[in-house]
């Protein structure tokens, strides 16, 4: 004999489950990759520059203000303690590239000491900012 038997449809559903867990994975990731600028936090004067470039990779930067006063990270410090400073942020955040903002009307001195303490800090590449960049 043969029997039929009715299948009962069921309401077609989506479910959202593996879609919302892509897209929370999806945020995770953008927030952990996402790159944070260590503005110096204050504005120089720069002097003019035609050639200038700004480098790609750089997130942290060292302004010395017509005062000689060095700010790194929205606040002034000592020039001394600019390879402590620097070496804090790298370890935070490695950038290949450091860039010094030095007002047209700073002391060469002041500047050529702060370079000195970001190679001693580790890092070969500095780069001076500019009218133009």
């Amino acid at each position: 004999m043969g029997r039929k038997v009715r299948v009962e449809e069921e309401d077609a559903e989506i479910d959202m489950t593996p879609m919302l867990d892509i897209v929370f994975i999806m945020l995770i990731f953008f927030i952990v990759t996402t790159v944070f600028v260590k503005e110096a936090g204050v504005n120089v004067n720069k002097p003019n520059g035609t050639l200038a470039v700004m480098p790609k990779n750089a997130n942290i930067f060292i302004a010395v203000t017509e005062d000689g006063d060095v700010w790194m990270d929205k606040r002034v410090i000592d020039i001394d303690s600019v390879r402590a400073n620097l070496e804090r942020l790298m370890a935070e955040q490695p950038s290949d590239v450091i860039i010094i903002q030095a007002d047209k009307n700073a002391e060469h001195g002041i500047v050529v000491e702060v370079m000195d303490q970001v190679k001693a800090a580790g890092i070969d590449r500095i780069s001076i900012a500019t009218a133009g960049s």
